[in-house]
């Protein structure tokens, strides 16, 4: 299903959906998403940027914790025609502190309509880890 819509939209709709931290915009242009992406198209307007394919990636961290946490990242393909923007696909991934792959869910043939919402993406490759419960009645007898 696909959906073409404006920068104003788009981030819009990725804002509602939770998508609203910071991102980089082809491993560069870091910033929120609106920001990020206006500063990645002004660089190739001026010839700083090539600009390839009409598509460009968005890296951000759906979830952080610190560098010795694991970390849960968002990449998306984004496809830009005449001013318009719509989403390819979607590669959400659990790396661990020394940024080995834990958990990887791939999602294509998207729009910002049907792409989940940030928690959603998050659920997709998080571990729940179920603690036992220690019985009170355990003790050191001599």
């Amino acid at each position: 299903m696909k959906q073409i819509i404006d920068l104003e939209t788009f981030s819009k709709s990725l804002s509602d959906k939770g998508y609203n931290g910071y991102f980089h915009t082809q491993s560069a242009h870091p910033g929120r998403l609106k920001e990020s992406i206006s500063d990645y198209l002004e660089s190739c307007q001026k010839g700083k940027e090539v600009f390839s394919n009409s598509e460009f990636t968005l890296i951000g961290y759906l979830k952080w914790t610190g560098d010795e946490h694991p970390r849960i990242e968002c990449r998306m393909r984004v496809k830009h025609e005449n001013g318009n923007f719509e989403l390819q696909k979607m590669e959400i991934t659990q790396k661990d502190q020394f940024g080995q792959l834990l958990k990887q869910s791939k999602l294509e043939n998207l729009s910002v309509d049907t792409m989940p919402k940030a928690s959603e993406a998050i659920a997709m490759v998080s571990d729940v880890i179920e603690q036992e419960t220690v019985s009170a009645r355990r003790h050191f007898k001599l």
